[in-house]
């Protein structure tokens, strides 16, 4: 038995009729010959790798590798993709067609298969302008930022940003926005993946890329929105006349990403010295040639070309999405969480100057997400503004935001502690751009100050079996083989209270039933402890990680810094040894 093609089959059914179906609709040379030459070479388990199942798509759309197949992100899975969306929005939007949508990209590329940000974007661009919808199409790369504020500045129904972030070189994303200028969240998701489903088959001119790239229903908003959005993020600036005459040095990378020229432009419109950058990192190289990861996360092993260069200029700070300071003669990295408490800190003393009507503070809030630090709550509590947890995920903060700032009300700021911030309401989600200006200004300031920026822990296990993922949570739900019993401690530790946001369970509410959404696709849980700590453990969305975030609240008074650090060190290596068992489920540790 053969295919069509005269190709051998597999001896697998499903997994034939999904080749063939591939080799049907794709037009891209590259991907179609992979699939081709694995065929021939009868190699059943990659085949079973790129079609054994469809990318799921969420609410942070999709990440995978770029490759052939329906597992992998390439032209005909953009193309499906889009042309479920855009199904999906005509559905939803009357006006689509006088509206229109966004699409911006990075500088990925997967030359194997021939895949890469900008051809995605073009693709995307081609299937909205077959249908008739006005697409504005960034001509050039830009930073994820750019596409939310496009959205809410020009009232478009949607936006699309063709990124994979901080992920290895070899992935690749796609990223949707809502017409409120926030990520999509649930039932989106799933009414798109079903539209997705129903609209395989690509429509006659969703290949015409070239073509589409001439339609007058293109536009390119790149001059405009570069215009306007640094305009937006001037109402930010307060210390103009002291940035004007700042002698801090600063250093900037972006780490072969988009964000150099970006960056610099923001410290222009806040009148700061533009910040040194790392020659060998500023331009957008999909090869990430200088690291082994692009993640600000992974900490000194990203920054070591960054440490060289401040050092060699005598620049004690420097900037990729997190902040570093040499200090008592070594480099201080700071983690998201504490970052995220000075910019909190920095935007209500601006703000606090800038209003004089002391009921003004009941309409203010900041967010972060659950398993960010707890000091912007304790801030609150003393200066009398409102604070809000979500969800893991700036979706979640994007969403809320846009919900208060609907009700009259001002959101000053909110952050995640992986590295991400909103420091100004005409952009939904995470924006590392106005964020390193708005800390640029922050750092002047404190120097005039003779003021030196300096317990939390963070990391996280690498796991790529689902199973073991799975098993290990489970037994925290039925600990000590009992069900639905959760540990009453933790080595020495003893455990006051846990939120499982997997389950729903909270044992801090009357009905034990939790406050916040929760999902089955993720594990989430928190424990709180009665020494005063908080230590969560979750699956990674996008990445084969087990992440856990733990924290120590001292009651007030007890300043004995070296004793809290110790105590939190002890309760890490208990929650290590008790809850995750690595030895037992084979985890790998976070690389040094």
């Amino acid at each position: 038995m053969e295919m069509e093609n005269g190709l051998s089959t597999t001896g697998d059914t499903k997994l034939d009729q999904a080749v063939r179906q591939w080799l049907q609709y794709d037009k891209n040379p590259k991907t179609a010959s992979l699939v081709q030459d694995l065929v021939k070479e009868g190699a059943v388990e990659a085949l079973n790798k790129y079609f054994s199942s469809r990318m799921e798509f969420g609410t942070a759309g999709l990440r995978a590798a770029m490759g052939p197949g329906i597992s992998c992100m390439n032209d005909l899975t953009i193309i499906q993709t889009t042309q479920g969306f855009c199904c999906y929005l005509e559905e939803s939007f009357g006006n689509l067609k006088e509206r229109g949508v966004v699409i911006g990209y990075d500088a990925r590329a997967h030359p194997s298969s021939g895949g890469n940000s900008k051809r995605f974007a073009s693709l995307a661009a081609a299937v909205f302008i077959s249908r008739g919808v006005p697409v504005h199409l960034f001509s050039d790369i830009t930073p994820t930022p750019f596409v939310p504020f496009t959205v809410s500045h020009l009232g478009l129904c949607a936006g699309i940003m063709v990124t994979a972030s901080h992920n290895p070189k070899q992935d690749n994303g796609y990223k949707v926005y809502w017409e409120n200028g926030a990520q999509i969240v649930s039932p989106h998701d799933k009414r798109i993946s079903k539209a997705i489903e129903e609209n395989l088959e690509p429509w006659p001119e969703s290949w015409n890329a070239e073509e589409a790239l001439k339609n007058p229903l293109l536009k390119d908003p790149y001059q405009d929105i570069h215009t306007q959005y640094f305009k937006a993020i001037q109402k930010h600036c307060h210390h103009r006349e002291l940035n004007k005459c700042s002698e801090v040095k600063i250093v900037h990378t972006s780490v072969h990403g988009v964000g150099h020229a970006f960056v610099q432009s923001a410290f222009k419109a806040f009148d700061l010295h533009p910040p040194y950058a790392v020659k060998e990192q500023k331009d957008p190289d999909p090869e990430f040639p200088t690291v082994k990861y692009p993640n600000p996360e992974e900490g000194e092993g990203v920054l070591t070309l960054s440490f060289a260069l401040a050092e060699k200029e005598g620049a004690p700070c420097l900037f990729t999405l997190c902040l570093s300071l040499y200090v008592s003669g070594q480099w201080r990295v700071f983690s998201g969480n504490e970052l995220g408490a000075l910019l909190g800190w920095w935007m209500f003393r601006c703000w606090k100057q800038q209003n004089s009507d002391a009921a003004a503070v009941k309409s203010l809030y900041m967010l972060s997400s659950t398993v960010s630090s707890k000091i912007l709550r304790a801030i609150a509590v003393k200066e009398g503004f409102h604070f809000e947890e979500t969800l893991t995920g700036f979706k979640w903060m994007g969403n809320r935001a846009r919900d208060i700032l609907d009700q009259g009300k001002t959101v000053l700021f909110a952050f995640e502690e992986a590295i991400g911030y909103m420091c100004s309401p005409c952009v939904r989600d995470k924006d590392g751009v106005s964020a390193a200006a708005i800390a640029g200004e922050m750092i002047s300031y404190l120097a005039t100050k003779s003021t030196i920026l300096s317990q939390q822990l963070n990391s996280y296990f690498i796991c790529h079996d689902q199973d073991v993922i799975h098993s290990l949570f489970e037994r925290l739900r039925n600990y000590g083989g009992q069900k639905d019993t959760y540990p009453t401690e933790c080595g020495r530790f003893s455990v006051s209270a846990v939120r499982d946001l997997t389950t729903g369970y909270d044992s801090n509410q009357p009905d034990n039933k939790a406050v916040l959404p929760t999902s089955r696709s993720s594990q989430m849980i928190t424990f709180t402890f009665s020494n005063g700590g908080v230590a969560t453990m979750r699956t990674s969305g996008t990445e084969p990680k087990v992440k856990y975030y733990t924290e120590l609240c001292a009651a007030p008074g007890n300043s004995d810094v070296t004793h809290l650090k110790k105590e939190l060190d002890d309760l890490v290596d208990a929650i290590v040894e008790n809850f995750f068992e690595p030895q037992k489920n084979k985890l790998q540790p976070k690389p040094e």
